[in-house]
């Protein structure tokens, strides 16, 4: 079972996101910003695909996307986010997220990206 880190300071977003992905097969972890994030992966955490919000308190997801890909070399990281300015998008590229998707995801959206970008590091 692959492990999914959701990371979202929207609760209804996690909670949403969380029953989602745990219908198509997947184990969630989720964080409500990017420190949070971050102390689980630090923890030991190593999940197979990280999502994650731009926009967030204490560490957002572009600051949380830098620190992730210094310690998971190849894990995916997707950043989701209301946000739709191209520069955060290739700011969030250059630091190494693997995709990029507009809130609100439908769900059969969210999950063909997690697919290719599975398919791309396996």
């Amino acid at each position: 079972m692959k492990t999914v880190l959701l990371v979202d300071d929207s609760t209804t977003m996690l909670m949403s996101m969380k029953a989602g992905l745990e219908i198509s097969g997947f184990k969630v972890e989720v964080a409500s910003d990017g420190e949070q994030a971050m102390h689980k992966l630090q923890a030991g955490l190593k999940p197979d695909i990280i999502i994650t919000d731009i926009h967030m308190p204490r560490m957002d997801g572009i600051e949380f996307i830098r620190q992730a890909r210094a310690k998971l070399r190849f894990t995916p990281i997707l950043a989701l986010t209301t946000e739709g300015q191209k520069q955060h998008r290739d700011e969030a590229r250059r630091l190494g997220a693997t995709g990029w998707m507009l809130k609100p995801a439908k769900g059969s959206d969210l999950m063909k990206l997690i697919h290719q970008v599975s398919a791309q590091t396996a």
